[in-house]
């Protein structure tokens, strides 16, 4: 349920309704937009049947939610989310592009690769201290060790730290070094995982799972703005479907979708989305034009030598040919890159 409030209502008006509906023991969320603010009403609808909401002063109109997600749809908040991060913006006209190694094998590797995403402008730079493998016995990431090299990037460069949060466990710990939390997407309904990052005060990229339509996507973003974390980014990454030239299959049709059910920021992995590199700029290139709002892209210096995805990891001359390509179709559709 949604109480929309009049334009000139007064603060006491907003919080006697907050205190209504606490008081009927409902938890609220209050969305604060240029033109209109809007209190969630999130428990047991049930609840509100006999209390006429609508004749409390400062009430223009009690709307339902009708879809199961009620704090991530476009009915709570009309307006588009822009999350900042450190002086950047997420959702807003500029593109962001986070790049960098699936994961981090050594120093020396992290700081080449970022000396030359510098110089192309990208402001965030990813990499997996934590890597979640098919095979218990393939390369798992170096932990705190990876997580202290891309701090120190980012000291060095002013470049921000994306990085995935697979265990509650490491939540602290992950949450001491980086700027933005990646859900991976074999985690996208681990619950208890979903709680833990909605009580943390940092961005979180919510990849979509492999297998997940585009409600259980929508669902498990709800898990984590319900405890309260609003900085949520919905990342398109491909779906496993028949196919088996590429690794997933990109569902480009969920970027304007996604745009048109939730006011949350939309970007795209086109390198988890297709497994080769050669395919990579073209789907990136795709991602931007159906409205993306950024893009996470896998590079490497020396792809042969990763120890993780180097088959779909950009040498840093194709990646600046992408983002080169990228930016014209960026201004194509009023966007800047």
């Amino acid at each position: 349920m949604i109480i929309v409030l009049k334009p000139d209502h007064q603060e006491e008006d907003l919080h006697r309704i907050i205190r209504r509906l606490e008081d009927l023991g409902l938890r609220t969320h209050i969305s604060k937009g240029e033109q209109r603010t809007i209190v969630g009403a999130i428990g047991d609808e049930r609840l509100l049947r006999e209390v006429p909401l609508e004749s409390l002063p400062g009430v223009e109109s009690v709307l339902p939610i009708l879809k199961p997600y009620k704090l991530v749809s476009r009915e709570f908040k009309p307006e588009n989310t822009v999350i900042q991060v450190d002086g950047r913006e997420i959702g807003g006209n500029q593109l962001q592009v986070i790049a960098g190694p699936c994961a981090v094998e050594s120093r020396e590797v992290l700081e080449e690769i970022a000396e030359e995403l510098v110089p192309l402008g990208v402001n965030f730079l990813r990499g997996g201290a934590f890597k979640p493998r098919t095979s218990p016995y393939a390369f798992q990431g170096w932990g705190e060790k990876a997580l202290k090299y891309l701090a120190g990037v980012r000291e060095r460069t002013g470049m921000l730290v994306v990085t995935e949060l697979m265990d509650p466990r490491d939540t602290v710990l992950v949450c001491k070094y980086a700027d933005v939390v990646q859900i991976g997407t074999r985690n996208m309904q681990n619950f208890r995982l979903l709680t833990e990052v909605g009580n943390i005060d940092k961005p979180v990229i919510l990849k979509r799972g492999m297998s997940a339509t585009i409600k259980e996507f929508l669902m498990s973003a709800e898990y984590i703005l319900a405890q309260g974390n609003e900085k949520v980014i919905l990342c398109e990454r491909g779906i496993r479907t028949f196919e088996t030239e590429t690794r997933n299959t990109l569902d480009i049709s969920a970027v304007p979708l996604l745009k048109d059910l939730t006011h949350l920021p939309v970007i795209v992995d086109p390198s988890h989305a297709v497994g080769r590199a050669d395919l990579v700029p073209a789907m990136g290139k795709a991602a931007v034009a159906a409205g993306a709002d950024g893009l996470l892209v896998e590079v490497h210096v020396r792809p042969e030598e990763a120890m993780s995805d180097g088959p779909q990891s950009l040498r840093p001359r194709v990646f600046r040919q992408m983002l080169d390509d990228c930016r014209k179709i960026a201004r194509a559709v009023g966007r800047d890159l």
